[in-house]
């Protein structure tokens, strides 16, 4: 395809924080698909490795981190510069996403984000509980400043591959099991409408479920993180404590279940860290799986999103979690920091695509417990179509870098809604933006459930065989699971004698 849409006109500054493996994916689609001028358009990032990409595109590169000490004498100059609204777009890790925020509502900027990141140093803090080092805190402080600072220039928090993309695939899966079924439905027009189809159609539950078969041509090599995204972002989520939505089917929490003393009350998390914990759960590819239930904004989102209250009570919310199997390389890698007492490795790299010889990002959802089982929803994006859609990524990486686009026309389409969720945006106009960079997307219902292949097992399980779709059926309860969450440290290097 060569006749690519411009789908906005930008005709103020372009701030880009963040010009890792996102940055480099996102910065060429942009260009793509929106009328802007890019000498307008700045790139910040504390290393300057790939400068010469965005100078050779004609934009501006300044080599600088964005502290909260600098970050408004930094920022506030550029989005400020020259007439046309700004916007800002945040890839970045250790950067306040409510900071930036907050620049933003000042600059009248528009904004948008994959996470909801915090500052350097947070994810490590010791003088911080689990509790507030989890993405349940971090959300909160998000709608916290929704409340204090409503209205103003649209604000998108967490709209990546997954935040972000998973939630518009949700409402699809829920319309397309509602077609299936011969049910005469309207899209609904709230949050209430789409929390009460759901329930209706029976839904217990929701896996953010993937699978990532991207295989290197080399092995990894031995001290070396690898991973196909963000390994800074990756190591971090691994070592927050697992989070969860907590349905109301479930019957009791686990053992190493947790509830917060406030905020929305969606979600649990558990004395663990994510990259300690795995769960069973369903891609087409791979089938029956072991993922990694690692924490992500959209568990917590999600289960939010589609909580029914009647009377000021709960009566109807969906289990939500991520359940991600890494490439291989990246599960070696996590087996290898595990090992080292949750110290990071002093190497890591992103695979990209020259590297990467074959295989798929297969991310959807499991919707589960209804009538029919188990519908998976998603899109299966391989490396080979990759290279022929967009530069400069891989199939993960452009699973992430089409939904920010997705999002930033949207934003574009609607300036004016102050801080929002992706859960919030018009997930058709979202879909049909992000659809030519998603590859093979489908629907396919299973027979699967996390009691699978265990009527017999080997060793004695405890599970409950009157309902395969409990949590204490999905989670996987090994021997001697360290629970080091409050034992995280930086990475050391070793003294040269």
């Amino acid at each position: 395809m060569t006749d690519w849409p411009i789908h906005a006109r930008i005709d103020g500054p372009i701030v880009m924080i963040g010009f890792g493996s996102i940055g480099r994916g996102t910065l060429p689609l942009l260009l793509r698909h929106f009328a802007c001028d890019p000498s307008r358009i700045t790139v910040i990032d504390p290393r300057d490795t790939d400068r010469n990409l965005v100078e050779a595109a004609g934009a501006r590169f300044v080599k600088a981190a964005v502290t909260r000490e600098n970050h408004r004498d930094l920022l506030l100059p550029l989005l400020e510069s020259g007439p046309g609204q700004a916007f800002m777009v945040n890839l970045s890790v250790d950067v306040s996403s409510t900071a930036m925020m907050e620049v933003c509502k000042e600059a009248n900027a528009l904004y948008i984000d994959t996470v909801a990141e915090p500052w350097i140093g947070y994810y490590a803090d010791p003088r911080l509980s689990m509790a507030e080092r989890s993405n349940y805190a971090l959300r909160e402080s998000v709608l916290e400043l929704r409340r204090r600072r409503p209205g103003g220039p649209t604000a998108i928090s967490c709209c990546g591959a997954n935040p972000g993309m998973v939630s518009w695939f949700v409402k699809q899966a829920v319309l397309n099991l509602a077609a299936d079924r011969n049910l005469p439905v309207e899209i609904p027009a709230d949050r209430e409408g789409w929390a009460t189809l759901m329930q209706r159609l029976g839904v217990k539950g929701i896996h953010i479920a993937e699978r990532d078969t991207q295989r290197a041509r080399n092995p990894k090599p031995r001290g070396v993180f690898v991973n196909t995204w963000s390994v800074e972002g990756f190591i971090a989520e691994g070592l927050q404590p697992s989070e969860l939505g907590w349905g109301t089917h479930e019957k009791a929490l686990p053992p190493e279940g947790r509830r917060h003393a406030g905020g929305c009350g969606a979600a649990i998390y558990l004395a663990r860290p994510g990259a300690g914990t795995r769960v069973r759960s369903w891609t087409p590819t791979a089938e029956s799986q072991l993922g990694f239930l690692v924490t992500h904004n959209e568990s917590i989102s999600i289960a939010d999103y589609f909580t029914l209250r009647r009377a000021g009570r709960v009566a109807y919310r969906p289990t939500c979690h991520y359940a991600y199997h890494p490439c291989d390389d990246a599960v070696l890698s996590l087996h290898e920091l595990a090992g080292r007492q949750w110290r990071a490795q002093e190497r890591w790299s992103i695979l990209d695509e020259a590297e990467i010889v074959d295989g798929i990002d297969e991310l959807g959802v499991l919707l589960y417990g209804h009538e029919r089982n188990a519908y998976w929803y998603g899109s299966q994006l391989s490396i080979e179509e990759t290279r022929a859609l967009a530069p400069c990524q891989n199939a993960t990486g452009l699973q992430v870098t089409s939904a920010v686009l997705a999002g930033m026309v949207w934003a574009l389409e609607n300036p004016a809604a102050g801080i929002v969720e992706a859960d919030e945006l018009d997930f058709r106009r979202c879909l049909e933006i992000q659809r030519p960079y998603l590859g093979p997307v489908v629907g396919v219902y299973t027979d699967w459930t996390p009691l699978t292949g265990r009527t017999e097992p080997l060793f004695p399980e405890d599970i409950d065989p009157t309902d395969p779709w409990q949590f204490a059926n999905v989670l996987v309860r090994e021997m001697a699971v360290e629970t080091a969450v409050e034992q995280v440290r930086k990475p050391r290097r070793r003294a040269v004698s």
